[in-house]
């Protein structure tokens, strides 16, 4: 037996329900097609135009080889353009092309609907609860980590 059961664990029902986002956005997405990752650098790139690939990586959540994978999928299928800056030639700048932003545009029409439904389980007040709770739980876990 355990010191604590998993239904008294917090980090278990942060998971599930973290699982449960993906996994609708990952439905939710398929028809755009995009994974969850892919459509996270997309979004992120039409708000940063230009940004390197180990920045991307920081905002998504994902390791940089991680981040250089999506990307090389994404570049691909033609979806972004990739081209060195203009004074740091080491660095590859990212920018979403014509056929990105279509993409993006319509998978994030497919997400919002996710969220907006999420957000609609919980009152105003609520959800300023609920992310307010959230961002101590990052906080103390940022703290907490060797």
């Amino acid at each position: 037996m355990t010191s604590m059961p998993a239904s008294e664990r917090l980090g278990f029902h942060i998971k599930r329900a973290e699982q449960a986002l993906n996994a609708t956005k990952t439905a939710v997405l398929r028809p755009a097609g995009l994974t969850v990752a892919q459509y996270a650098a997309l979004l992120n790139l039409a708000e940063n135009p230009g940004i390197s690939a180990a920045a991307l990586a920081r905002l998504c959540g994902v390791t940089p080889p991680t981040m250089n994978t999506v990307l090389k999928n994404l570049q691909d299928r033609a979806l972004i353009e990739r081209t060195p800056h203009e004074w740091h030639r080491n660095v590859l700048e990212t920018r979403l092309t014509d056929e990105g932003r279509a993409v993006m545009t319509d998978a994030d029409a497919r997400a919002v609907r996710v969220e907006r439904a999420l957000a609609a389980e919980f009152t105003d007040e609520e959800r300023e609860v609920l992310t307010g709770l959230l961002g101590r739980c990052v906080e103390l876990l940022e703290k907490e980590r060797p």
